[in-house]
Order: structure tokens, then sequence, then C-alpha cells
């Protein structure tokens, strides 16, 4: 059974409204539904910045990091700031598109910029507890 659109119930339902996924049938039941009676979906955030895209790991590792703390990193102020240079910036879509990865960072590792953007990741996601804080002073010394 095909559904009816819901502003006009006449016609069948040809669209749906992204805002609010109400069926309609023409741009003109469109129009009289945005302006009368559209609103979001409850459950759905407003702002792109809110959406989660619930991700399933297909094949963790132990090098897997887990989702909150990949959120430090996008609260890391530091990083933001290293971000804003454009030469780090085309470093990254460069080993983004490359064939060769591996290949592709330890190219990038050349790079004083990015060998501090890669330190600042780790530090975020993996911080050097107390001790091992103490053993690379002492070793560095």
């Amino acid at each position: 059974m095909v559904q009816k659109c819901a502003v006009c119930g006449e016609n069948d339902k040809k669209y749906k409204c992204k805002t609010c996924e109400v069926p309609y049938c023409s741009l003109e039941c469109y129009k009289k539904h945005q302006e009368v009676t559209c609103k979001p979906v409850q459950n759905e955030p407003l702002f792109k910045e809110d959406r989660q895209p619930q991700r399933t790991l297909l094949y963790t590792t132990v090098d897997t990091v887990e989702a909150d703390k990949l959120e430090l990193l996008r609260q890391s102020d530091h990083l933001k700031n290293l971000l804003y240079n454009p030469h780090l910036r085309q470093l990254l879509q460069e080993i983004d598109s490359a064939s060769d990865a591996r290949r592709a960072i330890r190219v990038a590792m050349m790079e004083p910029l990015f060998v501090e953007f890669a330190d600042e990741c780790l530090k975020v996601v993996d911080p050097p507890d107390a001790n091992e804080t103490q053993e690379l002073l002492l070793t560095s010394s």
C-alpha cells in the first residue's frame, strides 16, 4: 500500500521532508508543510556537531583507540592550534589519500611539524604516567 501525502491527504507520497520525515506529494504541499507544521524529529540533534555516528568496529587490534579517547583529540586546544597550519593540513591530506599510507607517514615523519602533531596526538590519547616520564628524563640526561 502506497502512503498518502500528509499535507493534502489526496495524492500518493513522492517525497519525504528532510527535517521531520513527513511524506508529501508536491512542491506546493512541501511549502505549505514548511510554513505550518514542520518540526524536527525529536531524537535527532539539530546541529551536525552534536551528531555522533555510531560506529561498530569490525576488527579491533591492540592499537585500536577507544572512542572516548578519540574525543579528547577533538577537545585538545593544542591540536586545534597546530591544525591552523596549512602545511600540516596538506601533509595530512596527502597521507589520507596516499595509496601506500605507511610510506606516506614515513615521509611525513621527516617534517618536524608532523612529528610535533603526532607526538601531541599520542600525549592526548595515551598520556605517559609519572613513572614513564621519570624514566624518560633519566635516560635523556
